[in-house]
């Protein structure tokens, strides 16, 4: 676990730096600086491209993850793995491609009505398809070198950084809303192409394939299960994504902005999972190989309690002082309290469950989780085509947390029948039990109606509240006992 501990915390300052970013960008720069339909467009454009570029790499992806340590060998420069590896998404874009411009007039009709920039800019879904294809490969391989850092940093800061600079650009009528567009899409190439530079410097990759190595090691198992990954990868997700482009289908794209600045709130509760898993999963991948149980429930009883722990101090964080967090944003966005609560009830229920996808996706039993994957998007699009209209935003939240929930009981269950793997202890039932208490006393605090005020002593007070309860009932004996005053108070073995 020191790898997953080092690089953990370096992937999660630089995820919550990323999520600072993210939230002056979202939450107070570009709700001003761009109009809610304006606003609107950039989030379905990435939506809408990102659930295509997930057909583009045909799975290799997540085949990556499982199986690159069979070919991990530095002096070959991996077997040619890396150019392997780029056959696929390029083959899957011309496939992608020609489909898509077969059908586009189809799914411009689909928007005309009701969002009608996006079908005006739908053209360049085409080349952001590719892009964000090509950048979700070169990350895990980045990741299966154990080099996250530098590409978390690119992700989650640089870029939105970036948008920064361009939406402030725009907003002062520098440039036109078609190049504002194109230059938005820009960004996300000169992204690809730091990541390109940043793998050619730390370790130069191979194209050259040595074809009969990859025989011998089962090319046919490997090609199986990045096909079924494929599918597995675009069901996770639409879970995510469905929202948002349906909502563009019945709403306006006003509504989409109002629902993706909800979401993002959201999403800040998910951020230390998010930061893990870029690092955990792979070491989950290489104990299935070395068929190391002892490790893998080691990871996941950490990563279901300390992700619950974290989570849960997020949850209250957010949800209790939304009312103040919502001031930070033009009077068209704040009426949103109820969506965010419903969407972080399912963000903290997908952190108190850790890393069960991983366990099972880089298991032999993968096709269970793929089955279930891919049925549940199908639920998740029959919710949404059901509440949206009638419901709006919050029938578009409902669907989203409820797939969200089946989704994370399914794979816990599927965890325990399979593989006999039981991450909670009673110390979980602690947490969840401390977040409950705090929530319902504070729900009903008065505020003082000073927006600062009641944000900084409210957090402080919760923040307090929590810390000191995990300490009085043990709750992080691991963290505990390494800080030097109180470890030899609070050190003991068990839960």
């Amino acid at each position: 676990m020191g790898i997953i501990q080092r690089q953990g915390i370096k992937n999660l300052i630089t995820t919550y730096s990323g999520f600072a970013v993210g939230f002056i960008n979202l939450m107070i720069l570009q709700p001003r600086f761009l109009t809610p339909e304006e606003l609107g467009l950039t989030r379905i454009l990435f939506s809408f491209s990102m659930l295509l570029a997930m057909f583009v790499p045909m799975g290799i992806g997540n085949a990556t993850t499982r199986f690159f340590s069979l070919f991990k060998d530095s002096a070959t420069r991996h077997h040619g793995y890396f150019g392997f590896m780029l056959l696929f998404p390029l083959v899957g874009y011309a496939i992608t491609f020609v489909l898509l411009w077969l059908l586009k007039g189809f799914f411009i009709g689909q928007y005309a009505e009701n969002s009608p920039l996006f079908a005006e800019f739908f053209v360049f879904v085409f080349p952001f398809i590719l892009i964000l294809a090509l950048l979700s490969c070169f990350n895990i391989y980045a990741y299966v070198l154990l080099k996250t850092t530098v590409p978390s940093f690119i992700n989650d800061v640089f870029t939105r950084v970036m948008v920064m600079v361009l939406v402030t650009v725009y907003y002062l009528r520098w440039i036109s809303l078609d190049v504002f567009i194109g230059l938005f899409v820009g960004i996300y190439a000169l992204q690809l192409i730091i990541l390109s530079l940043y793998i050619w410097w730390e370790e130069p990759p191979g194209f050259r394939i040595d074809w009969q190595f990859f025989r011998l090691k089962g090319f046919r198992q490997l090609f199986t299960y990045g096909i079924i990954l494929w599918f597995a990868a675009l069901a996770s997700l639409g879970l995510k994504e469905l929202g948002v482009i349906v909502l563009g289908k019945y709403m306006q794209l006003e509504f989409v902005a109002i629902y993706t600045i909800a979401a993002f709130i959201s999403t800040l509760i998910e951020a230390p999972l998010f930061a893990l898993e870029k690092i955990a999963t792979p070491k989950i991948s290489f104990a299935w190989n070395d068929n190391n149980r002892k490790e893998l429930l080691e990871i996941y009883e950490k990563s279901t309690h300390y992700m619950l722990l974290v989570g849960g101090l997020l949850f209250l964080g957010v949800n209790l002082n939304i009312t103040e967090l919502l001031h930070f944003l033009p009077p068209a966005y704040r009426d949103v309290e109820p969506i965010v609560l419903v969407i972080s009830v399912s963000a903290l229920i997908n952190m108190a469950t850790g890393l069960n996808a991983s366990i099972i996706f880089y298991s032999e039993k993968y096709r269970y989780g793929a089955i279930t994957l891919i049925l549940l998007v199908f639920v998740s699009l029959g919710l949404q085509v059901m509440l949206i209209p009638r419901f709006g935003l919050a029938g578009a939240a409902w669907a989203t947390a409820i797939s969200g929930v089946l989704y994370n009981v399914a794979n816990y269950l599927f965890v325990y029948k399979l593989f006999d793997l039981q991450p909670f202890r009673m110390r979980s039932l602690k947490v969840a039990a401390l977040v409950a208490v705090l929530f319902i006393v504070f729900r009903y605090v008065p505020a003082s109606g000073y927006v600062w005020a009641d944000l900084a002593w409210r957090s402080v007070l919760i923040t307090g509240l929590y810390a000191g309860a995990v300490a009085m009932f043990h709750l992080a004996p691991e963290l505990l006992v390494q800080i030097p005053i109180v470890g030899k108070y609070f050190e003991r073995k068990g839960d």
